[in-house]
């Protein structure tokens, strides 16, 4: 259903406006609240239903979380605490809830921030932008330090211009709160320090406001919320950051423009749907002549449209700089935190009048991004194992696994699962699923987890698993060999969620006794 407009003289032409554009002008805040929470209950729904297993690493952040330790080799502990409270009140399926409310959270604070800053209409459509940038839509349901950092970029984002631009104690402090949590779940949560701190010392209103008493306790509450986690890393020695030392070795190479080039094109092009919807929306090839109806805002103000371009660029162009500087082929931090305010930054440059074009089509375009994303992952999850033979990881009957592996432990031993040796995928599985919720000992290895030990396997026992690949389900040689005393059984097969044409499922297991 459309609107139609015309004006009073005869000649000139008729256009029209669709009630979506209408709902925009008179209920943004609908607008947002109906798009943000239509896909949060998508990417919840969709892995809750179709996934047997959690994807990517959720089994690791379940096992460091389950140990509760203030620090690890795997970074600050926040996202691993909350992910772990998010399982024991919900099971997985908490978790994919967990993610998706960090991402209505994100929605929330740039929609917010907007709203301070191009008025409510341009704000929610910055959050229908924001859609189109695959980086808040499949990535969330691999609950992380990634994920959580999100909203809390965001948040600080939020705060800290208030704090700057009104110089309020109490956003002061809820932006040294929210900048704390997210030094507490991400060490790239250093960059944000460092350019918030960069852009309050290089402006004039932010130096004016170092005379107050709100930026100082901003920074002490920052402290203050790290302190047991700096304490920690006092007393265990890790470094979360050696490459310090080693940056002016690092800072020339032959591949390092091309590989910071690679990652900086993989980010712009996380944003392809938010190009097209941009393209369609704005008329691209529409013609001269062709009329379309305006959404206006009140002009910015300067220190605001430096605020957005800053915070929208440079936290990406320095995580991925440091990315290619130690060699890792995803920003530092994930890629997700960097990309808050694209949707923001696109509305900001698009200026004072913004012209929509193909509004029955844009919407068209804004639901297809919405909708064909977790289609197309449901239509994976359970066609691919039938055509391509393809073995998914969200497949795997996590469930039956920690079920036979706890009730066979419990048999032999006459005592508690307590400890799960194997990779990190195979035996997360196994230590998420089993009801006593054994330690995962990654590898044998005490360096991937210190929570563990070779003396605490002698003492309480354990049992080994491992991917059988051949028919006589031997273990690696590097567990074999660390841990020579157990004795291979015979390879488990188990049943796939969607076994379509592949093999059956067969772990490699065997069961260290406990002394």
């Amino acid at each position: 259903m459309s609107v139609a407009y015309s004006a009073v003289n005869d000649r000139v032409p008729m256009f029209r406006v669709s009630l979506i554009l209408e709902a925009l002008r008179a209920r943004p805040a609908l607008m947002f609240w109906v798009a943000a929470l239509a896909q949060a209950t998508l990417w919840t729904l969709v892995p809750a239903l179709f996934y047997a297993a959690p994807p990517g690493e959720v089994p690791l952040v379940l096992a460091v979380g389950h140990e509760w330790l203030l620090g690890s080799p795997y970074g600050p502990p926040l996202a691993y605490w909350v992910g772990e409270s998010a399982f024991t009140l919900g099971g997985v399926a908490g978790l994919y809830v967990l993610a998706q409310l960090c991402v209505v959270v994100t929605y929330w604070a740039v929609f917010a921030l907007g709203r301070r800053i191009v008025g409510t209409a341009h704000a929610a459509m910055a959050i229908l932008l924001m859609a189109g940038i695959s980086l808040f839509t499949v990535p969330t349901v691999n609950f992380g330090p990634s994920v959580l950092a999100m909203p809390l970029t965001a948040l600080t984002l939020l705060f800290g211009y208030r704090a700057i631009a009104d110089n309020w104690r109490g956003d002061w402090l809820a932006a040294g709160i929210t900048l704390g949590l997210l030094l507490l779940t991400s060490y790239a949560g250093l960059i944000l320090l460092a350019l918030m701190t960069i852009f309050v010392a290089a402006t004039a209103q932010g130096r004016s406001r170092l005379g107050s008493i709100g930026p100082w306790a901003a920074a002490t509450l920052v402290l203050l919320i790290n302190f047991a986690h700096l304490y920690w890393l006092e007393r265990s020695g890790f470094r979360p950051l050696p490459m310090l030392s080693e940056l002016p070795g690092m800072l020339f190479g032959e591949k390092r423009p091309i590989g910071w080039a690679n990652l900086l094109a993989l980010l712009a092009f996380s944003h392809a749907g938010l190009i097209v919807l941009v393209l369609v929306a704005g008329g691209f090839l529409a013609g001269q002549n062709a009329r379309a109806p305006t959404v206006e805002r009140v002009p910015l103000e300067p220190f605001a449209k430096r605020f957005v371009y800053f915070f929208a660029l440079a936290p990406a162009l320095i995580a991925t700089l440091l990315a290619v500087l130690l060699d890792r082929t995803t920003p530092v931090g994930g890629a997700a935190p960097l990309v808050v305010l694209s949707g923001l930054a696109v509305v900001v440059a698009a200026g004072d009048r913004i012209r929509l074009y193909r509004q029955r089509i844009s919407a068209l375009v804004w639901l297809g991004l919405l909708l064909v994303p977790p289609a197309v992952i449901v239509a994976a999850t359970v066609t691919l194992p039938w055509t391509a033979a393809v073995d998914l990881e969200v497949s795997k009957p996590a469930n039956a696994m920690g079920q036979f592996f706890t009730e066979t432990f419990r048999r032999r031993t006459g005592k508690p699962f307590a400890i799960v040796i194997g990779d990190m995928r195979t035996a997360g599985l196994v230590a998420l699923a089993s009801p006593d919720r054994p330690s995962l000992y990654v590898d044998g290895s005490p360096e991937l987890a210190p929570w563990t030990s070779d003396e605490a396997v002698r003492q309480k026992g354990a049992i080994v698993v491992w991917n059988a690949t051949e028919t006589g389900g031997a273990p690696p040689a590097a567990l074999k060999a660390r841990f020579p005393e157990m004795v291979a059984e015979v390879p488990r097969s188990f049943d796939r969620s969607v076994q379509g044409r592949l093999p059956l499922l067969r772990i490699g297991w065997a069961v260290i006794r406990p002394q």
